[in-house]
């Protein structure tokens, strides 16, 4: 089955299928809607035939829908039919998770995306939850406004890098993580990387966005509000086994 990955970006849209080894893009930016993101794809793959669509969205997702408009795009994301604009198979997760899924490798890993904005994912013994911890409260303001573009152009890159370091330490002394993964297009304007991390491969949100059409292996946390034998039976069934019947 030949899927086609679609990272949604602030600045870019892009794209790659597997079997592809280069990506293609085109630009984005505080007026792209839906229906001119489905265009701006299609322009760039005549000659790439898909059977299924991974989308990487810039905000959160709720079961395979967006549950809030993007803050660096238009609007409409949250009402438009992507199944029926691509005329295929599609499955939405949020940006940062797809990119986590694909950097995934073992343990619980941390993910944080210096974009736009502060991407964030965990990805916990193969269960990716998507997190908005870009949001939290930091200093005068939140996270992603001393990290995020807004932040680098506003401080410069001296500064940048310190709120980097210091917001890397404030999340892994609360979270925990085995491996922290950074991503993202500012990740280049960092000196050196906090200790106890490496740098996530942009092809990563690609990877991932294949992933989540693999039956086994690495899978999005659909398991909120289950109870223990219930988030077995699915992470079973995510692996293709069938689950133990319960002894009566």
């Amino acid at each position: 089955m030949n899927v086609l990955a679609i990272d949604i970006g602030g600045t870019h849209v892009k794209i790659l299928m597997t079997g592809q080894k280069e990506h293609r893009q085109f630009v984005s930016g505080p007026k792209l809607t839906p229906a001119a993101m489905v265009a701006g794809v299609k322009n760039l793959l005549p000659d790439w035939k898909y059977d299924a669509v991974s989308i990487g969205y810039p905000g959160p997702v709720w079961h395979n829908r967006p549950i809030a408009e993007p803050h660096n795009l238009g609007t409409g994301w949250m009402a438009f039919d992507y199944h029926a604009a691509f005329k295929r198979p599609v499955k939405i997760i949020n940006d940062a998770a797809m990119q986590a899924l694909g950097s995934y490798r073992r343990g619980r890993m941390l993910f944080l995306g210096l974009g736009t904005g502060l991407g964030s994912a965990m990805v916990v013994d193969g269960l990716v939850e998507p997190m908005e911890l870009g949001h939290l409260p930091y200093k005068k303001s939140i996270f992603e406004d001393y990290i995020g573009i807004r932040g680098l152009e506003k401080y410069g890159k001296a500064r940048w890098r310190n709120f980097v370091a210091d917001v890397v330490a404030r999340l892994v002394a609360a979270l925990q993580p085995d491996d922290v993964v950074l991503g993202g297009g500012n990740v280049n304007n960092l000196k050196a990387l906090p200790i106890g991390c490496r740098v996530g491969d942009n092809a990563n949100a690609f990877r991932g966005g294949f992933r989540l059409w693999q039956r086994a292996g690495i899978q999005p946390n659909l398991t909120h509000n289950m109870s223990r034998r219930e988030r077995s039976e699915v992470t079973q069934v995510a692996a293709g086994n069938k689950p133990k019947k319960k002894e009566a």
